[in-house]
């Protein structure tokens, strides 16, 4: 298109005629622009047969020179081979009735030139659209004018439209120029072998074939008529010397063909492993932490916002030291203006005592789950039955009962109170079928283990009573009779008596009396029922005593006592007895009269003792809350240390058919558990806790004073201190 010469529309914008005058000006300027370039090229191709045809609709289609429609004159849309635009001038039509009088249209040429493709209509280049996310246009046109955003469709009516237009999917929508593009059949393929991996023209063939350019055919001389250099024939003396370079490091080991390299690992810690510490020799060097860097506050000119009032500076004095902030801001106008920091000489001392004072150690450390520790332990439901709540309770006694005892048959129980009074309870219903009144505190009771001999043994003071039950049928009874019935000593037996014990008949209680020359602490029967063993803590020598009931005889046990005796147990099934101080528990063999075993229980100071019913397992209650298992043929250390009482442990106890072990403390609490022992040697004991049974009331500090399991059913029996007795069922 020619450049129009200077004309008076030009001069007229130089003298400054007003902005809407202006606009009506370019308007009409363009228009004859237009004019004038389509009578030019109509001019031109007067020669050519006319592109214009007219049809029954009285639509003009404009035909390229190459025979194919290039738009049409309604709709201005481009229809030939997608070059959109390509070398067509727009012709801007004027408002009013005879805008759309002129149907001359322009012979549009196809080219391929890069030059004809359309610019971009935005030119902000590569600014973020993103800035104009606010404004109400998204750039600027060639000419300077705002491009301003489109009103954006409803989403449902969108998808409406969507729905009826079946060219939807070929629609891309350009967020650069806010406008939609419709793609061509063409451009559709074009990117399908793209997406598919292939070339973007169907015509191209990545593996032709290779097209040898030389003619070896009809070719009398070669490409070089050198004759063959000498060096060929003859053997290298270069790679004779390499050679044998070679087979002597072979010789020396240097070259080794079995060992494959080293592999180093692809991936490394960027800021160093922990592992090359390890490889050092000496202390792993640690650097010092760095100080914190200095932020907006700590400017010489900060913002107002950082810069206190005098309300907060008077806030800042009420403050403890310590809550203070450590620095306070202020605001300079130059840096040459800010004064010499008067901490500088502080601060920097205390970061050097901090560097030299500060251990820096390295720890390694294990990551390991705290859940994986825990021991896997079966659910409480599969261990049924236990005593889980109280069923019964025996009242009667004035004082805190010390001891209770349960007979073979379990249907008697007995118990000892400090208030000098023995019963016996019936276990169903809790009926007290018999008192003895024996006017001094009762330390311990215990019931013969032969269902045939009803005896009850009763520590009182320095006196043991062996008491007819009165429970069995006739013949029991005269046996019993018989048994209790004690011959009046001579003098040479009186002599003898002085240094152990003395039989006594008791007519006022119907039993037998034993006079010790110490206090009795307990007493323990034999699994047979013919020999018991009494406890005399201050006895020195003769402290553990062995009493032969048929004979009416006492003996002392030939062993030495290390330490102050505590308890004492018979061992159920071989002769073995246990003896127990306040630190460690000895097992004794009867028979043979030698040491069999020495136990370490590691406590503060040991309270009760009770073995297992297959006799290899033991348990130990402490006075600091410890209950301690041990497995003899195991170690002679405790298996398990189970720390589950508050305060002191006064008795613990295990049951006799079921795999149940109970304790009982100060703390108005007796816990208990699955004591599983399996004939397996290979195999520890399964420990599990069950449950805690509260109910009783604490006197004076002190709780439950004793427990008992009842000889066939998982029940358990419990002495209080607050004088009641309570039976715990399942």
């Amino acid at each position: 298109m020619k450049v129009p010469k200077k004309s008076s529309l030009q001069k007229k914008l130089q003298k400054g005629v007003k902005k809407e005058e202006t606009d009506n000006l370019l308007e009409k300027h363009k228009i004859e622009e237009a004019v004038e370039t389509s009578k030019e090229a109509a001019e031109e191709e007067n020669s050519v047969e006319s592109p214009v045809v007219s049809d029954a609709d009285d639509e003009d289609v404009f035909v390229s020179s190459d025979g194919e429609d290039s738009f049409d004159a309604k709709s201005d849309n481009v229809s030939g081979n997608g070059a959109s635009g390509s070398g067509i001038d727009d012709v801007e039509h004027g408002k009013g009735d005879d805008a759309g009088s002129d149907d001359s249209r322009t012979v549009v040429e196809e080219s391929d030139s890069s030059e004809d493709e359309v610019a971009p209509r935005n030119t902000v280049g590569d600014v973020p659209l993103e800035w104009y996310k606010d404004e109400e246009h998204i750039g600027y046109d060639l000419a300077g004018k705002k491009i301003k955003k489109k009103e954006k469709q409803d989403k449902l009516d969108s998808f409406l439209a969507s729905v009826d237009d079946s060219k939807n999917w070929r629609r891309i929508y350009d967020e650069y120029n806010d406008e939609e593009v419709e793609l061509t059949k063409d451009e559709v393929k074009l990117v399908k072998r793209l997406l598919k991996g292939k070339a973007p023209h169907a015509d191209f063939d990545p593996h032709a074939p290779y097209v040898d350019w030389f003619s070896w055919d009809d070719s009398k001389h070669p490409l070089s008529s050198a004759p063959e250099p000498k060096r060929r024939f003859i053997p290298s003396k270069w790679e004779s010397k390499k050679v044998v370079q070679y087979v002597r490091a072979i010789r020396k080991g240097l070259i080794k063909f079995d060992e494959k390299p080293k592999e180093e690992p692809s991936a490394y810690l960027l800021w160093g492993d922990d592992s090359t510490a390890i490889d050092r020799q000496g202390l792993a060097y640690i650097p010092a932490p760095k100080p914190k860097l200095p932020g907006h506050d700590e400017s010489y000119n900060p913002s107002l916002e950082y810069i206190p009032t005098q309300e907060d500076l008077n806030s800042y004095q009420l403050m403890f030291e310590e809550d203070r902030p450590k620095f306070i801001p202020k605001r300079f106008t130059s840096l040459r203006n800010v004064p010499a920091y008067e901490k500088a000489v502080k601060e920097n001392f205390e970061r050097c005592m901090d560097l030299y004072l500060c251990a820096r150690v390295r720890k390694k450390r294990i990551n390991i789950d705290p859940e994986s520790l825990k021991p896997k332990l079966p659910s409480r439901k599969d261990l049924r039955p236990y005593p889980t709540s109280c069923y019964l309770e025996y009242k009667g006694h004035k004082g805190p009962v010390v001891s209770i005892s349960t007979d073979s048959t379990g249907q008697w129980i007995a118990s000892g109170s400090s208030d000098g009074t023995v019963r016996i309870w019936e276990v169903e219903t809790g009926r007290c079928i018999r008192i003895w009144e024996l006017g001094e505190s009762v330390r311990h009771v215990s019931w013969n283990p032969m269902p045939e001999r009803p005896i009850l043994a009763v520590c009182m003071g320095e006196d043991v009573y062996l008491l007819n039950s009165g429970l069995g049928n006739a013949e029991e009874q005269n046996s019993l009779e018989e048994l209790l019935s004690v011959e009046t000593p001579s003098a040479d037996d009186s002599d003898h008596d002085k240094t152990n014990v003395n039989w006594v008949q008791d007519d006022k209680n119907g039993g037998i009396r034993l006079k010790h020359f110490k206090t009795v602490s307990s007493v323990e029967w034999h699994r047979k029922g013919d020999y018991f063993s009494t406890l005399m803590p201050s006895g020195q020598s003769k402290a553990v005593l062995i009493h032969l009931l048929s004979k009416k005889q006492t003996q002392r046990i030939p062993f030495k006592l290390h330490g102050l005796p505590v308890s004492t147990a018979f061992h159920p099934s071989r002769s073995a007895f246990f003896i127990s101080t306040k630190k460690n528990i000895r097992v004794y063999d009867l028979l043979n009269q030698k040491l069999i075993k020495k136990l370490e229980t590691g406590v503060r100071e040991v309270s009760s003792i009770a073995i297992h019913p297959g006799g290899d397992n033991l348990i130990v209650g402490s006075r600091d809350g410890k209950l301690c298992w041990f497995d003899m043929d195991l170690s002679s250390q405790p298996y398990r240390v189970l720390n589950c009482h508050p305060k002191d442990i006064n008795k613990v106890a295990f049951h006799r058919s079921y795999p149940l072990f109970a304790s009982s403390s100060d703390d108005c609490t007796a816990y208990v558990f699955h004591g599983m022992v399996y004939s397996d040697l290979n195999q520890n004991p399964l420990i599990v806790p069950l449950e805690i049974l509260r109910g009783h009331a604490s006197e004076n500090g002190r709780g439950v004073m004793d427990c008992k399991f009842h000889p066939r059913q998982p029940w358990l029996f419990t002495a209080g201190a607050d004088s009641v007795i309570k039976l715990y069922c399942h």
